[in-house]
């Protein structure tokens, strides 16, 4: 990891860079891929697996059968888990379904919102090196808490043919209506296009790796809507004395183990704890079974010095985390000052990973700087906001010349006779 002490704003940008595949090497390879699946759908989809993830399958749809086995090779304290983790989930979801509310704007006018689920949706679950059950639940218990009618899974097959048991047990725990052995590019193509098997959707969600990230951004030009650009995954951690290093430590090698791609970064607020988080991370790396993933990772990381809070925040904005770990004493300055992050975890005793898991929040999150405009999966994704109105005859007398005056305006004449044949009908 590369150390910083107290660095000049003149290199933030250096600071704030990602690593990044060049985009414009996906982008050629996205295009043929999408192509490819457009003009020849499952043939397409089973190439590209082939070529991909190494495993030839002539069928890739999951069938009722291995949904079935796949519960049975799930350890009973895994299942609890899980079932605590979804009932968190949920509880913390419902909670943000707003009840309707009709408001009167004018004598005679009532407008007023109402939630309408997105009837198809696609959920991507990441596959490779650590199968993530955990985004089923993220993705699929809100969407089920919506009222998605179709509920679409592709998640990469194992060099086996095989999805994880724990994925295909989520996935039917939360009620995933059909579910694909169908990872990377072709999966986000094969939601964007359908194919003779997979379902056309009109959402995409779900986490990835930059392909998949540049997949979703293709799938967006095609006219599918997606969650958010969600790449590899990162996090920050802000500490001051107050912190814990072990603490620290182990939740930046938590999300270091997530992948080579991945980032975490910690800005300390002296050069003495600093070197003592350091020192605890590299102990810890030592034991870890995805130590050469994650030492991949710390390549990509960062250690920082910046003794200023108002210095700190003004980075933590800059940056705009995926994830936001706050081990400091003054947590009110800092939350109440953070803009930009995905999800922000408060205290010694508050891991990223019980946001990944179990505390209730989503953890499908806007990455590489996202969070300046995107928030994370909520309820809100699964649902269309439609609004309405109903204006009576009083309401059309009293709004009805404002309308005229701004369409007559504008030059739109119909727009203005609309309500002018309705007023004379009304003032015969």
């Amino acid at each position: 990891m590369k150390k910083y002490i107290e660095p000049k704003n003149i290199i933030w940008q250096e600071l704030l860079n990602r690593p990044e595949v060049k985009k414009e090497d996906l982008s050629q390879l996205v295009k043929e891929i999408f192509n490819d699946v457009r003009l020849n759908g499952d043939e397409a989809i089973i190439k590209n697996t082939a070529l991909f993830d190494k495993v030839k399958l002539d069928d890739f749809k999951v069938s009722d059968e291995e949904v079935r086995e796949s519960s049975k090779n799930v350890r009973l304290d895994l299942k609890q888990a899980i079932l605590v983790a979804k009932s968190n989930i949920e509880k913390f979801h419902r909670s943000q379904i707003v009840n309707t509310q009709i408001v009167e704007t004018a004598n005679g006018v009532k407008c007023w919102q109402e939630s309408r689920a997105i009837e198809k949706v696609g959920l991507y679950i990441p596959g490779g090196s650590a199968p993530l059950f955990s985004t089923v639940l993220m993705l699929a218990v809100p969407a089920v808490l919506a009222g998605c009618k179709e509920i679409v899974l592709c998640t990469p097959p194992n060099k086996e043919g095989k999805i994880a048991d724990e994925i295909l047990y989520a996935a039917d725990l939360v009620g995933v209506t059909q579910i694909f052995k169908v990872g990377g590019i072709q999966a986000i193509a094969g939601l964007t296009y359908g194919t003779e098997t997979i379902p056309k959707v009109y959402k995409i969600f779900g986490p990835g790796n930059q392909y998949v990230t540049a997949a979703k951004m293709e799938a967006f030009g095609c006219g599918v809507a997606i969650d958010m650009p969600a790449g590899p995954s990162e996090l920050l951690v802000v500490a001051d004395d107050s912190a814990v290093p072990k603490f620290v430590a182990a939740d930046l090698l938590s999300q270091a183990e997530h992948g080579a791609d991945s980032q975490v970064v910690c800005v300390a607020t002296n050069k003495i704890l600093l070197d003592d988080i350091e020192k605890e991370l590299l102990a810890q790396l030592e034991e870890l079974p995805r130590k050469e993933i994650a030492s991949q990772a710390l390549l990509n990381s960062k250690l920082i010095v910046i003794s200023a809070k108002e210095k700190i925040i003004e980075f933590v904005n800059e940056y705009a985390p995926e994830h936001l770990i706050l081990a400091v004493e003054d947590e009110v300055y800092f939350c109440e000052n953070t803009i930009n992050a995905g999800s922000i975890f408060i205290g010694n005793y508050t891991p990223e990973s019980a946001g990944d898991y179990a505390s209730g929040t989503n953890h499908t999150l806007p990455t590489n700087g996202f969070s300046r405009s995107f928030s994370g999966v909520n309820m809100d994704a699964f649902v269309k906001k439609v609004t309405f109105q109903k204006i009576t005859k009083e309401g059309i007398l009293n709004l009805g010349s404002s309308i005229e005056l701004m369409a007559e305006a504008e030059l739109l004449q119909a727009h203005k006779n609309a309500v002018t044949v309705r007023l004379n009908e009304l003032n015969k």
